[in-house]
């Protein structure tokens, strides 16, 4: 994807970690990775081993996509391409919760009430009964294999827009009504945008927005049967971006100077009111950039799932310039259902959004696009033996 859209790596900042529990810091990290590995075992012995373990077997079975797509083969469901990686164990993943599933593999309780925990607070705003596969992929994303646009990563949409050469109309779609021509299924798309209302019909359309009561107002006409909403909600989640003082010493630290961390986990506290909160960087970092001493002003932002009172930001912040606070519905609240949503809701109408409901990232979003998009080729080329096919390892290294 970084080769499609163009984007270059944004040059990291160092920064240490650590998880606070409302009282102290469970665990810190710091500039020496022995001694990091010596504190995790000191603390949880072979937990992190088993985790890593863990996850680096989920994500090597999910690699797989990659190769399947490559070969042009897609698959109807979010279950049968679950099914092609992992077998049903994949599929069993998204019903059973991350916690369940590290403590059969070994992991110990602590390790997830202080540590997965406070992943899964940072990544989602969930606690640990969020959906095994779901946790993964997280908890994957958190062992430092990301990396971030210089720029920004809207830059990575921009840049595969303009590589597509498509033709963007600025409105906002309304709804889709079914239409019949020559015995084939028209969709006409309505949409209302700066000069008014308008559509078009077309012969294929990907609907990319959640199709969840809390989410939309999106209508389906002529379709029989009725395209239902799908259960479930969303996790609100609010994001201050503070520029101030940190108050230290609500930390242990009374001077301000010796605080060492830039980015703060938490969990899961009752007392706490905030997720995590992190000493962010521009999206342009020049060669020069440094981050400011801890006793500076800084640009800090707080993940919540309220938005803070000012005596909770006069608890993080001996004082502070301004706070921008947006509020968002940004994943699915992953105990709100337990079915996954459908990729097929009509001949030619796939809906991409539903993939959030298995796990929600930049990249599971990207690996259902390029599903949906192979999906609707082989469905109007007729090329059915690419579609949920079974065995596909298999399939694949006879191909090669």
């Amino acid at each position: 994807m970084q080769d499609l859209a163009g984007v270059p790596h944004r040059r990291e900042v160092a920064g240490k970690s650590a998880i606070f529990s409302g009282e102290h810091f469970v665990l810190e990290e710091t500039d020496w990775y022995l001694l990091n590995l010596f504190r995790l075992w000191w603390h949880y012995g072979i937990s992190f081993l088993r985790l890593q373990m863990w996850v680096e077997e989920v994500m090597e079975k999910f690699m797989r996509i990659y190769k399947y797509q490559a070969h042009g083969y897609a698959f109807s469901s979010l279950e049968e391409l679950l099914r092609s990686l992992g077998g049903d164990a994949f599929v069993n993943m998204t019903q059973r919760s991350v916690a369940e599933s590290l403590l059969e593999v070994g992991v110990t309780q602590r390790f997830v009430d202080d540590v997965i925990a406070a992943v899964l607070r940072s990544s989602y705003g969930q606690s640990v009964l969020v959906p095994a596969f779901a946790g993964a992929m997280s908890l994957a994303g958190a062992q430092g294999s990301t990396w971030e646009v210089e720029g920004g990563n809207k830059l990575v949409c921009s840049g595969l827009l303009k590589l597509t050469k498509a033709n963007v109309i600025p409105a906002r779609v309304t709804g889709i009504s079914l239409h019949s021509s020559e015995g084939r299924a028209l969709y006409q798309v309505h949409y209302e945008g700066s000069e008014g209302q308008g559509s078009a019909f077309y012969d294929m359309v990907v609907v990319t927005t959640p199709l969840h009561p809390s989410r939309t107002n999106f209508t389906f006409e002529n379709f029989e049967p009725p395209i239902p909403d799908f259960p479930g909600a969303f996790q609100p989640s609010v994001t201050s971006v503070v520029h101030g003082y940190l108050n230290s010493s609500y930390f242990g630290f009374p001077d301000p100077k010796l605080f060492p961390f830039a980015s703060i986990l938490t969990t899961d506290t009752p007392e706490l009111f905030f997720n995590a909160m992190d000493n962010i960087c521009p999206v342009n970092i020049s060669a020069a950039f440094r981050r400011k001493q801890p006793q500076e002003a800084a640009v800090w932002r707080v993940l919540s799932q309220q938005p803070l009172d000012k005596q909770q930001l006069k608890t993080l912040f001996r004082s502070y310039y301004s706070v921008q606070v947006t509020e968002w519905q940004t994943y699915p609240r992953y105990d709100a259902a337990k079915s996954l949503p459908p990729i097929v809701l009509h001949e030619n109408l796939f809906y991409l959004s539903g993939v959030e409901w298995v796990a929600s990232s930049m990249e599971m979003i990207a690996v259902a696009a390029k599903n949906v998009a192979l999906l609707a080729y082989n469905r109007w080329h007729q090329e059915l033996e690419k579609i949920d096919q079974k065995d596909l390892m298999h399939k694949v290294k006879t191909e090669l």
